[in-house]
C-alpha cells in the first residue's frame, strides 16, 4: 500500500485529484487533460487507487475513478488541525476581506 502522502507528493496525482473532485472519469477522460501518454495515466491511477485516495469501479469493458472521499476528508482534518483553524473559516475570512476593499 501507498501512503497518501506519497501519493500526493506529485503534481500530476495531485492534478488528478482535482478532475476527479466533482464527477468519475476514465483514464481515457483524465488523459484528455495531460501531455503523456494513457499508460502514465493509468500508471498514477494506480498509486492513487494504492493509496485509497481515488476508487475504480468497472462498468462492462470501462473503468471509472472518483475520489474516496473518507481518505480526502482525513487529510484536509490534518491540515485543518495542524494550522488550529478550518478551511471554511478561512473562506469566510477572504470573503469579508474582499467586501470591505
Amino acid at each position: 500500500m501507498v501512503s497518501p502522502w506519497q501519493a500526493l507528493a506529485d503534481n500530476n496525482r495531485r492534478k488528478i485529484l482535482l478532475l476527479l473532485r466533482n464527477k468519475e472519469m476514465t483514464p481515457t477522460e483524465i488523459a484528455r487533460h495531460f501531455d503523456f501518454t494513457l499508460p502514465a495515466v493509468s500508471s498514477h491511477l494506480r498509486v492513487l487507487r494504492d493509496s485509497e485516495l481515488v476508487s475504480e469501479e468497472k462498468h462492462g469493458k470501462n473503468r471509472f475513478y472518483s475520489l474516496n472521499e473518507q481518505h480526502s476528508a482525513e487529510i484536509l482534518k490534518f491540515f485543518e488541525q495542524m494550522w488550529g483553524y478550518n478551511l471554511r473559516s478561512l473562506k469566510e475570512y477572504i470573503a469579508n476581506k474582499e467586501k470591505s476593499d
